[in-house]
């Protein structure tokens, strides 16, 4: 020992030091890679990125491999700045040579690489994995037996050792989308939350109801039946006898479009045309819904309660609305929910769908409950109101401007 030269054990000291800092990078870096890049990276055939990928599928034998290192050259260093410490000083200083030792592996090896690491983590593990993998097999023997008895300990305490399970929940999901806003333009990013929405709302919640549903009575005069198809703003047309809830089909104008325009149309070859309809139950996903559909290679669906009775109708375009957002013509003719007001309300259709006025104004009405602004009212006031009436839902004023014997036809509505 005397005849090495304070020279060489400073020059080993910094290797040392050197090493322990390339350990700590190594040990952040690694574990601080996102996983779902790295396959994608790896997908593409980036090396480094599969090379990772192997060894983060032993995450114990990767971290045993590391801290076997970091200790052995930190162990290493503290015994080089010992004999250091007895060259210079002798052996009064060992104790000053410990604390000293400790405080440079703190700030040299420890803190500055593991934040650089921390930092940018695919730089540094990209490098170091080559590394890693080279001496992970050469101390395979050592890190199997260490690994081995050291997973012993947490289980004589009734400590399980699981897999981590790397799936991201739909909540996490959520919060990875919001916070990518430097990736994704903001219509995109609304778009996947949306689609994540659809598995909790119902096709109730975005049907036509009952009410507002166009469809043809097989009973009525064939001239009317012709005069509603010349004047039908829909391309598909439910079809019953009677009432709606004895639903016979529904029909595709275009497969009767020629022979009308040709006055050959008979009420023969209209009943040919009629296809069987597809119903759903009124409490169906959207998410389910829209595979439904095209499974069945369909556009619309007769959505009914559990006595079989219609509640209404949903198509394709109200489910891509709800992760599209509103992109429907008015219909020529049809009555609109909302009529702006000089004063800054709105004059609002109370059978509006609440979703749809929400999507329509950018509004935060409650959808939890009655799907109509009407429905909306009633619950919250429990009794039908007079006109006048005003109430307070959030930050939304709703005043009662008309009723009927039913509930509250127009309301009043003013974001505070």
């Amino acid at each position: 020992m005397d005849k090495i030269s304070l020279a060489t054990l400073f020059v080993s000291l910094i290797i040392l030091l050197v090493l322990s800092a390339f350990f700590s990078a190594s040990e952040t870096a690694m574990m601080s890679l996102n996983r779902y890049r790295l396959n994608s990276l790896a997908e593409n055939g980036h090396k480094a990125a599969k090379k990772c990928l192997e060894l983060l599928e032993h995450t114990d034998r990767l971290l045993g491999t590391i801290l076997l290192g970091n200790n052995l050259v930190n162990n290493a260093a503290a015994a080089v700045a010992t004999v250091i410490a007895l060259k210079l000083a002798g052996e009064v200083a060992i104790a000053f040579a410990t604390g000293t030792i400790t405080l440079v592996v703190l700030i040299v090896a420890e803190i500055p690489p593991k934040t650089v690491a921390a930092l940018y983590p695919e730089r540094i593990a990209f490098r170091a994995v080559y590394i890693l993998s080279a001496f992970q097999w050469i101390s395979y023997p050592i890190v199997t037996l260490v690994n081995r008895l050291g997973s012993f300990l947490p289980r004589l305490f009734g400590i399980a050792l699981r897999r981590r399970d790397d799936a991201l929940n739909p909540d996490e999901i959520r919060n990875v989308v919001k916070q990518s806003t430097h990736l994704l333009p903001q219509t995109h990013q609304e778009m996947l939350l949306r689609i994540l929405e659809l598995e909790n709302i119902t096709v109730e919640d975005v049907m036509i109801p009952r009410a507002s549903v166009e469809a043809i009575n097989l009973d009525d005069e064939w001239d009317d039946i012709l005069e509603q198809l010349a004047t039908s703003h829909h391309t598909l047309i439910p079809v019953y006898r009677g009432n709606l809830d004895n639903i016979v089909g529904e029909v595709h104008l275009r497969n009767v479009l020629h022979q009308y325009q040709e006055g050959t149309l008979s009420l023969e070859d209209f009943l040919e045309v009629i296809r069987e309809p597809l119903f759903i139950p009124v409490g169906t996903r959207l998410t389910e819904q829209l595979i439904l559909l095209k499974e069945k290679r369909r556009k619309s669906a007769l959505v009914v309660d559990e006595y079989g009775d219609i509640r209404g109708l949903v198509t394709l375009d109200e489910v891509l609305e709800e992760i599209v957002g509103e992109f429907t013509i008015q219909i020529p003719g049809a009555s609109q929910d909302v009529y702006a007001e000089e004063s800054g309300g709105y004059l609002v259709d109370a059978k509006s769908n609440i979703r749809d006025l929400n999507r329509k104004m950018d509004w935060e009405l409650p959808v939890d409950g009655p799907k109509t602004l009407n429905g909306l009212i009633l619950e919250e006031l429990q009794d039908l109101p007079n006109t006048g009436t005003t109430i307070k839902i959030d930050n939304m004023v709703i005043e009662i401007v008309k009723t009927n014997a039913a509930g509250v036809e127009v309301a009043r509505i003013v974001q505070l």
